[in-house]
């Protein structure tokens, strides 16, 4: 069994000031949850080709690649940080 390391595992994750200020609109908070995500979009929007020899080649599809970044931001703008006071109202708690 293997004991993991929570500084290892916070190092990945971004602050939470980052993401409130995101969600805001503050636009270099939004370039910084941008670049924290940009291998992973990178990663999704990558396509095999093959030419006509059969060799493999990979590209980056740039068009799923702006959709990508494009829903991550329009996302972040409409995230909630508070789920659960909306629930609270509604419930009548």
């Amino acid at each position: 069994m293997s004991v993991k390391n929570k500084n290892t595992e916070e190092k990945w994750l971004l602050p939470f000031c980052i993401i409130e200020d995101a969600t805001t609109g503050n636009v270099m908070a939004i370039n910084t949850v941008m670049k924290h995500y940009e291998g992973y979009i990178l990663r999704l929007s990558t396509r095999e080709l093959y030419d006509e020899l059969g060799q493999v080649h990979y590209c980056v599809d740039e068009n799923l690649r702006r959709r990508l970044e494009t829903r991550l931001i329009t996302k972040t703008l409409k995230f909630d940080l508070e789920p659960r006071t909306k629930k609270q109202r509604a419930g009548g708690l």
